[in-house]
């Protein structure tokens, strides 16, 4: 029986490529809370290890933000069967108690993945649309993008990763 395209995917493919992004990672994230004008740079810790049998990353980070402290996490995947990245994200932060589901597609040396929020005080949905990229083995940046109503994409936080360890 041959290989299935899982296996052929944690061997050659996307799922392989994951394997880049597992590690211990330090740097800093810049925040913005309206276009151009920064409000936060604090520093950053996060892992990212394989879970289910390299079928999935999972990004578990700490820091704060304006001197409180804050966490999250954000499962990564690939979806063989709609060939699309898939995300699962949460923090004690930005997401507060809900859950953001993003999909999206390859770039460069990583990949970007796009996911919407709102409520009642945010009668039309906005975008987030976050990239991973692996710089070089050793410096991966994080950066999410808060998209208007009317299409307005600018920059909400950037995290510059060192590997350590």
């Amino acid at each position: 029986m041959g290989k299935t395209k899982f296996e052929i995917s944690l061997e050659s493919g996307i799922h392989q490529k994951f394997q880049s992004f597992i590690g211990e990672w330090e740097g800093v994230t810049k925040t913005w809370f309206e276009p151009d004008v920064g409000a936060d740079e604090s520093p950053m810790k996060g892992i990212i290890r394989s879970i289910l049998g390299g079928r999935f990353i999972l990004h578990e980070y700490q820091g704060t933000l304006s001197g409180s402290p804050f966490e999250g996490s954000a499962t990564y995947g690939f979806d063989l069967g709609s060939n699309k990245f898939q995300a699962a994200w949460i923090d004690s932060f930005h997401m507060s108690t809900g859950i953001m589901l993003s999909e999206g597609h390859e770039i460069g040396n990583g990949f970007s993945v796009l996911g919407s929020y709102g409520g009642p005080d945010i009668p039309e949905p906005w975008g987030w649309r976050t990239t991973l990229e692996l710089v070089n083995p050793n410096e991966l940046i994080i950066t999410a993008y808060n998209i208007s109503p009317e299409g307005q994409e600018d920059k909400a936080t950037e995290t510059v990763y060192k590997r350590v360890g």
